[in-house]
C-alpha cells in the first residue's frame, strides 16, 4: 500500500516540507488512545532470534533508525513504534542552527537515492536533551554529536564536549560525526592529529563518569585503505567501542537520473552506496577482527541488504533513504529475512 498509494502521493512535493508533514501526521495520530499499540502490533517482529547484546547494551533487533531523520529527538517515541531496535538521534550541535539554504534535499527514484546539503539544521543539544528526558519508549537512543558550523576547527573540541555533556544522561551511546560532507571543513577533523585529539578527550571525559557510554565514530564512505587504517589504529588508541560505516558519499558514480540532479551538492544516501559501504566493512572488519563494533549504514532496502552488511562484519545495521523508499514495513521485513 505505501509504494503503491502513499509514497507516490508524497513524492510529489519538497522532500523536506513532507519530512515535517509526517512528522507533524504522526504526532497527532498517536495522541489517538491505541494507536501505538495497533502500530506495533503490525510492525513488530518480537523474536528472541533477533536480541544481541552489543557494547553492553540489550538490542531487540539489529535494525536501528540511522540519525539525520530525527534529529531532535521528536518522534523517537513514535518511531519505536515500527519495530526498531534502536535510534539515533542528531547531528545535535551546541546551539541551534538553521542549516543551509533550501532547496537542500533531492530525491533520485531511478537510483533509489537522495541528495542532501541539511547542514546540521537543529534546536541545539540542550532541547534534544530536554526531549529525550520525556522518553516513554524502551527505546535504544544514540546520540549524534557536531560541531556548529561557524566554530572553526581548531575550537571543535569544544562544541562535541558541549554535546556530549548534554546528552550524556539521556542517551545509551554516542556517535562522533566528523565526516558529514555538508559543513564546510568537518571532514579536515578526520585527520590523525584533530581526529586522535577529539576522540582521546571526548573519553577521558567519558571515563570519568560514573556509567561511561559507548563512544563510536562515523566515518565517511569516500577514505582510502590507508585513510581507514589510519582510523582504525586512532579509534583502538583512543579506546573507543566502534565504527559507523558509512555517511553519505560526495561520489556521482554510476548515476541514473538526470544530470540537474546528479550535480546537487551534497551527501548521496540510498543504493548507490551500497556497495561501497558494505566493502568498507568488510575492510574494517578484517583490520579489527572482532576488537571494535561496527554498525553498517547505507543501501539497506531489503533483508539481503542487511544479511550481507551482518555478513561483512556489520553487528548492527541502520536504515534512512531505505526507510524513506521502503516505508514503515521496512523493519518487519528486515526482520523476518533475518530469521529466515
Amino acid at each position: 500500500m505505501y509504494k503503491l498509494f502513499i509514497r507516490p502521493f508524497l513524492f510529489l512535493f519538497d522532500p523536506e516540507a513532507v519530512h515535517h508533514f509526517v512528522f507533524r501526521f504522526l504526532k497527532i495520530c498517536f495522541k489517538i488512545p491505541g494507536v501505538n499499540n495497533v502500530v506495533a502490533m503490525f510492525h513488530n517482529v518480537n523474536d528472541p532470534q533477533l536480541s544481541v547484546n552489543i557494547m553492553g547494551l540489550q538490542f531487540k533487533n539489529r535494525v536501528g533508525l540511522a540519525a539525520g531523520f530525527d534529529k531532535d529527538a521528536k518522534l523517537y517515541d513514535e518511531l519505536s513504534t515500527f519495530g526498531f531496535g534502536f535510534i539515533e538521534i542528531g547531528t545535535v550541535t551546541p546551539k541551534p542552527q538553521s542549516g543551509n539554504e533550501k532547496p537542500r534535499m533531492f530525491r533520485l527514484p531511478k537510483d533509489k537515492a537522495l541528495i542532501n546539503r541539511m547542514g546540521f539544521n537543529n534546536d541545539g543539544a540542550d532541547a534534544a536533551a530536554v526531549r529525550l528526558r520525556k522518553r516513554n519508549s524502551k527505546i535504544i537512543i544514540g546520540g549524534n554529536i557536531g560541531k556548529n558550523k561557524n566554530t572553526p576547527n581548531e575550537n571543535a573540541i569544544s562544541d562535541y564536549e558541549y554535546g556530549f555533556n548534554a546528552l550524556l544522561d539521556v542517551v545509551d551511546y554516542f556517535v562522533v560525526n566528523v565526516s558529514s560532507p555538508n559543513t564546510p571543513g568537518l571532514r579536515a577533523l578526520q585527520e590523525k592529529e584533530p581526529l586522535t585529539a577529539l576522540l582521546q578527550h571526548l573519553q577521558n571525559l567519558n571515563e570519568q563518569k560514573k556509567s561511561p557510554k559507548p563512544i563510536l565514530l562515523k566515518i565517511a564512505p569516500d577514505l582510502t585503505n590507508e585513510q581507514l587504517d589510519e582510523i582504525v589504529d586512532i579509534v583502538k588508541q583512543t579506546k573507543l567501542s566502534g565504527i559507523i560505516a558509512s555517511n553519505t558519499t560526495i561520489s556521482r558514480e554510476g548515476l541514473q537520473s538526470e544530470g540537474n540532479l546528479k550535480k546537487e551538492t551534497g551527501g548521496l544516501s540510498g543504493l548507490p552506496l551500497k556497495s561501497r559501504s558494505t566493502e568498507v566493512i568488510g575492510y574494517l572488519r578484517k583490520r579489527t577482527g572482532k576488537e571494535l563494533v561496527i554498525i553498517g549504514s547505507g543501501g539497506i532496502f531489503t533483508a539481503e541488504d542487511a544479511q550481507e552488511k551482518i555478513n561483512a562484519g556489520a553487528d548492527l545495521v541502520q536504515v534512512y533513504t531505505g526507510f524513506i523508499y521502503e516505508g514503515p514495513g521496512i523493519v518487519a521485513n528486515i526482520c523476518k529475512g533475518l530469521i529466515k
